[in-house]
């Protein structure tokens, strides 16, 4: 019997060109990511919330880099789309926040986690509806790829999967904070854009 998979961050087969298909999705790896959180227990658990927590800094901040500017300036009421957008994230990066302080083994880990799952998710379904529909229709071809371009160099950051060799989320998380990552993740999103 063959398994259906969803392509992962990284995958030969994730040959997105069109920013917005790439993003969304990017939105199915988080909830997949989501999913074995919540499945998972101990050392598992602790792997796969890490791998999560680095897939959500650099998508959110690569949006930023990227999706976030295009709209402000790429369609009517692009400003206000942005700036609710921007207010959806703060809220779930605080949840994220105090999430990352606990084990994920600690009874109040689990309430917190289904918490940042639902803002994550209300966060996602506004920007496919209000910024991802009109950045469709307002980008040309051209504009799609290069976003695409931008989004994919950031997304090689935080792979989806644990890398070849690497057994625990401890030594996974060796390669960076997240602070740090999402300061990496700007520096390549802009070197892609041609602005670093």
């Amino acid at each position: 019997m063959s398994e259906l998979r969803t392509p992962h961050a990284g995958d030969g087969m994730a040959e997105d060109d069109d920013v917005v298909a790439l993003l969304m999705r990017q939105h199915g790896d988080i909830r997949n990511l989501f999913d074995e959180v919540e499945a998972a227990t101990g050392e598992e658990r602790r792997d796969a919330f890490r791998r999560l927590v680095r897939l959500l800094a650099v998508h959110e901040t690569a949006e930023e880099e990227v999706v976030h500017p295009f709209a402000r300036k790429g369609f009517p009421g692009g400003e206000q789309v942005v700036k609710d957008r921007l207010a959806e994230e703060k809220a779930a990066k605080e949840t994220l926040a105090a999430l990352d302080e606990l084990d994920t083994d600690d009874p109040t880990f689990m309430p917190q986690l289904l918490k940042l799952r639902r803002d994550v998710q209300e966060h996602a379904r506004a920007e496919e509806r209000y910024e991802f529909t009109h950045i469709r229709r307002s980008a040309d071809v051209t504009g799609l790829a290069a976003m695409a371009k931008a989004i994919k160099a950031a997304e090689a950051m935080a792979p989806t999967r644990p890398h070849p060799g690497v057994e625990s989320g401890a030594k996974n998380m060796a390669l960076g904070p997240v602070a740090a990552l999402m300061d990496r993740t700007k520096d390549t999103v802009r070197k892609a854009m041609g602005k670093g």
